[in-house]
């Protein structure tokens, strides 16, 4: 019980809500920006948050081994990254999956890891620079 509370207690942290919402606004700007036929809201929204759910959990699956994990983080990593996607433009405009998916994969992927760093760290954002000012500290 103590191990869920401590998530939620992560996924509500001031902090990162407020990368997120960033992130969220950045995608949104972008699908107006950019005019790509499969960049819309929903989809930045879907997989942001999915994103946002997923990948910190996945970057700790690897940087702490858990090899018994890998196939689940290997789903929910293809999950977030490309099945949601197809899923989503499958029912909603199928030229625009096949054209752009491709594409897509790997811009995604690549977001997804950024998200996996910047919301790896467990803790406050005080406690987040405390702890960069107490290593870059020998330096």
């Amino acid at each position: 019980m103590s191990n869920i509370k401590a998530c939620v207690t992560e996924y509500f942290r001031p902090w990162k809500l407020i990368t997120l919402a960033i992130g969220i606004a950045l995608l949104i700007l972008g699908s107006f920006y950019y005019k790509a036929p499969d960049w819309d809201i929903p989809i930045s929204l879907i997989m942001a948050i999915l994103a946002y759910l997923t990948a910190p959990w996945s970057l700790r699956v690897i940087l702490e081994r858990k090899w018994r994990l890998w196939p689940a983080m290997l789903f929910v990593t293809w999950f977030t990254v490309d099945g949601c996607y197809v899923i989503y433009w499958h029912f909603n405009d199928p030229a625009a999956l096949a054209m752009m998916r491709a594409a897509n994969f790997p811009a995604s992927l690549s977001l997804y890891g950024l998200c996996g760093i910047i919301w790896l760290y467990q803790g406050n954002f005080r406690q987040l620079f405390s702890d960069i000012k107490h290593y870059l500290a020998p330096l």
